[in-house]
């Protein structure tokens, strides 16, 4: 059975191989992202994810179709994927001595059309961040392009207090449930 990733990040490839799995092809899904007003962090990384899915499985029909999107929320409030240091900065005075979630939510279209889906949520506690180590991390530039603007396999791992669930979902793949959902769809794992 082919397997299709709809994602253009290359730790969720990495992830996967972690699990001995090479998807047959990548072919990233180009969805609005946008967070439409009220929608909550799990309901916005899990529709994300089925809709990514959705976009990318009429190029393969026959293929099993992986999809997934990893949001960071404090409270109700969903944080961008940062492309600026302005929006960095924003972000982590928002994090410095709090705690907040990763959120990823996580599907699989299978080629009889069904859907399956997970989210699964981890709770990190960021310590108090001083002007200065905020300075230092805007200054690798891992930043880019992640949502709430660091990366806990990065230079932001030495500002993590403590978490509470899977560290391969903060990183953009859950590994356990993606697993489950490829096993339980059929795919030929060890």
């Amino acid at each position: 059975m082919k397997l299709v990733l709809a994602s253009a990040s290359p730790r969720r490839l990495d992830l996967l191989a972690r699990i001995g799995v090479t998807p047959d092809a990548v072919d990233p899904a180009d969805i609005d992202e946008s967070v439409p007003k009220g929608e909550l962090p799990k309901s916005h990384a899990l529709r994300l994810a089925v809709e990514k899915a959705a976009a990318t499985v009429a190029r393969h029909p026959d293929a099993l179709v992986l999809a997934a999107d990893t949001v960071v929320a404090v409270g109700r409030r969903i944080l961008p994927k940062v492309e600026d240091e302005a929006t960095l900065r924003e972000c982590m005075n928002l994090l410095s001595g709090r705690r907040h979630r990763v959120l990823t939510g996580v599907a699989l279209r299978l080629p009889d059309g069904n859907m399956r889906s997970r989210v699964v949520e981890t709770t990190i506690t960021m310590k108090r961040l001083s002007a200065e180590e905020i300075d230092y991390y805007a200054g690798h530039g891992e930043w880019r392009g992640k949502a709430g603007g660091y990366a806990l396999q990065g230079y932001g791992e030495v500002y993590v207090r403590h978490i509470a669930g899977s560290y391969s979902n903060v990183v953009g793949l859950p590994l356990a449930e993606t697993r489950h959902l490829l096993k339980s769809a059929g795919y030929d794992l060890a």
